[in-house]
């Protein structure tokens, strides 16, 4: 599975509170709405951009991506603004598997390689990600096939109404 998109790069410490601000959480059973002001405290422009959908962006953070409250939104407005995949130096742990279980990747890399704007590919299967702007590539470290499995079907709740569960065999994983 390769990803395609031009990278909107943020900071250290994007906190679930940047992405999903609490003063929205009124609009948590209108996702349509409130993914309208995802991550709009770290960057009032990403939402508009993201959403207008002539371009495929691919979210770029620091340190610590996704730290503070256990809020799944945070992972889901991402996915709904067309964001395929998270590239980060280091994720919170819970933003982390959140991601992965709807059916969003989201890779530790060295992002200090990659700059706002710069165009990405990156190869789930091999494990790396090319910043096609500046000729560089990066580990990321692969993905195992169980976990390629679930993003393929779309997240763990698709892949549980698929398989009827989450026992893994060789015919399941690739």
């Amino acid at each position: 599975m390769v990803i395609r998109g031009k990278a909107w790069k943020f900071g250290d410490f994007i906190s679930t509170d940047l992405i999903a601000a609490g003063r929205y959480a009124h609009l948590r059973d209108n996702l349509p709405e409130f993914v309208k002001h995802v991550l709009e405290d770290a960057d009032k422009d990403f939402a508009a951009a993201a959403l207008k959908g002539d371009q495929t962006y691919i979210v770029v953070g620091g340190r610590n991506f996704g730290q503070g409250s256990s809020r799944e939104h945070a992972a889901r407005l991402i996915k709904l603004a067309g964001v395929p995949v998270v590239l980060a130096k280091s994720f919170a742990r819970i933003f982390y598997r959140n991601c992965f279980n709807i059916g969003m990747p989201a890779l530790t890399v060295d992002t200090d390689q990659i700059a706002h704007g710069d165009e990405v590919e990156i190869d789930l299967k091999h494990g790396v990600v090319r910043n096609r702007t500046r000729q560089k590539e990066l580990a990321t470290g692969r993905i195992p096939p169980v976990m390629l499995t679930i993003l393929e079907e779309g997240g763990v709740v698709d892949y549980i109404k698929k398989h009827g569960d989450l026992i893994f065999d060789e015919a399941r994983t690739r």
